[in-house]
């Protein structure tokens, strides 16, 4: 037997489509096509969706005009958007995954990263040696397979870093030496350190956000990217949205791959004319800081 709870607390009760249009038009919204509208809804829930109306209304009035459309169109903006940053940020981490497997490997060898030596902090490493073999044991790679079949479960970084998360990989480059820190900031960035360890952060983050569906649009970061004095005179703002492109641009290596980035973006931008870019904190002149960022 299901228990009813909702009388002895303040949960809303469940709507039907047709009672969630009922509120919408109650609200000023524009309702021309009832079915289309309930399609939507079938699709996407209110609740998803009400995220998306929150700069579209004032005192929960809808202003004159607003339709169901304008608010869909702006669930697709932010859904194109999370899609084309996943990609770009899967090529962030594969490359960092290689920065700090060849540097540990040619510095400590094969196996040097089970040493907690090698790192700053000792509970640090140990949570880290934990969640990668959390990981390997979990895996079902044939890599993964090969290596304990032929060397007793013996793995080496590479093969090792590769079932991190970019969560834990953001992990283990901030726990590494502050030498090591530099050495990969510096040679592949020519960025200090501290920079790239702030970044990798809000990737990981930001990622997450993308992988769950999460809202990019009209979000304010409480993770936030660190930036150096030049780049705020610039009038970026390290709470916004942006500053996660602009600092993703600064790391990304293969720049025709970042210049075709920034057209899709470009593209995504005039496609959905209702969305307002300002609302994720890009300046004016975005697509230049963009261009110029590396």
């Amino acid at each position: 037997m299901v228990t009813d709870l909702s009388a002895n607390n303040n949960i809303k009760k469940p709507t039907t489509f047709e009672e969630q249009i009922e509120i919408l038009k109650a609200r000023n919204m524009v309702i021309s096509d009832v079915e289309k509208a309930k399609n939507i809804l079938k699709r996407i829930s209110y609740y998803r969706l009400s995220a998306y109306m929150l700069t579209l209304k004032e005192n929960d009035r809808f202003y004159d005009g607003i339709s169901l459309e304008d608010v869909y169109n702006l669930y697709e903006f932010d859904k194109k958007l999370r899609n084309l940053l996943l990609g770009m940020l899967e090529s962030i981490e594969i490359t960092f995954r290689t920065h700090i497997a060849y540097l540990l490997a040619h510095k400590y060898g094969p196996i040097g990263y089970l040493d907690k030596n090698n790192f700053q902090n000792d509970q640090f490493h140990n949570d880290m040696i934990l969640q990668i073999n959390k990981e390997i044991d979990r895996s079902d790679e044939l890599f993964i397979k090969h290596y304990k079949d032929k060397y007793k479960g013996i793995f080496p970084i590479w093969v090792a870093i590769e079932v991190t998360s970019f969560g834990l990989l953001s992990k283990i480059f901030s726990n590494m030496k502050s030498e090591d820190k530099k050495e990969i900031a510096e040679n592949y960035y020519h960025i200090p350190y501290k920079y790239i360890e702030s970044w990798l952060y809000v990737f990981s983050t930001i990622r997450n956000i993308c992988a769950h569906y999460g809202r990019l649009y009209n979000r304010k970061l409480t993770i936030t990217p660190r930036l150096d004095k030049k780049d705020k005179m610039k009038g970026i703002d390290n709470n916004s949205f942006f500053s996660v492109l602009y600092v993703m641009g600064k790391v990304y290596l293969n720049k025709p791959a970042w210049d075709s980035f920034v057209t899709n973006i470009k593209s995504l931008i005039e496609e959905y004319e209702n969305a307002d870019i300002k609302l994720m904190g890009f300046p004016a002149k975005w697509e230049t800081l963009l261009r110029q960022v590396q």
